[in-house]
């Protein structure tokens, strides 16, 4: 499985979202690879649409169209947030649900917005990466966490609902760790742990 320069193994991560890019670097650091973004390509692969019905679906999708556009195996994840007092929702809508061009910020305060009052804030952060050869060859890991929706935003690390969810059984929001406890944890750290586990044992 080698997309490589030198000694090497390229990969490349298909998303634009720096903050993804910063933590499957982290997730993956000491293993022989270089983990690049599609900005670092030229030409630049267009991004893929992300318009499937499940995590799984979307993952895979966007993992197939990098790796066939770049000739590099390819991780691509789809993560969302699902609150049970809203059936689910955001879910595989996350980023989107409250409007294509809304910021981090505005999406968590329109999700305080529909809790308030509301006495079942439990909610769970759902993800699946996927890991794409060019021949078209997709193998998925998933991961999940559960918590709930907290009364305000808090913390500063992180990115997207991470200042929002409070982790069942800590008491912290994701924004609230540091990186090396994020990535124990959530369920970005614990898909990419298995992603990690599958690439240590062909290395």
């Amino acid at each position: 499985m080698t997309g490589g320069t030198g000694d090497r193994h390229v990969f490349l991560l298909g998303s634009a979202n720096r903050g993804k890019l910063r933590e499957y670097r982290e997730i993956l650091q000491g293993l022989d690879l270089e983990l690049i973004a599609p900005s670092d390509l030229e030409p630049v692969p267009p991004q893929p649409d992300e318009d499937a019905a499940t995590y799984a679906e979307n993952a895979s999708a966007k993992a197939r169209a990098y790796a066939r556009a770049s000739g590099l195996p390819t991780i691509a994840d789809d993560s969302g947030l699902e609150v049970h007092a809203l059936r689910g929702a955001p879910g595989v809508r996350s980023r989107r649900f409250f409007g294509e061009d809304a910021s981090a910020e505005e999406r968590n305060a329109k999700l305080l917005a529909l809790l308030d009052d509301v006495a079942d804030r439990s909610a769970r952060f759902v993800c699946v990466t996927a890991l794409a050869l060019p021949d078209g060859h997709v193998e998925l890991f998933e991961g999940e966490v559960h918590g709930e929706i907290a009364e305000s935003p808090r913390g500063n690390a992180g990115f997207g609902y991470d200042p929002v969810f409070v982790i069942a059984g800590d008491g912290r929001t994701m924004a609230e760790l540091s990186p090396d406890e994020k990535h124990r944890i959530s369920h970005r750290g614990l898909a990419g742990a298995k992603l990690r586990a599958r690439l240590a044992a062909e290395a």
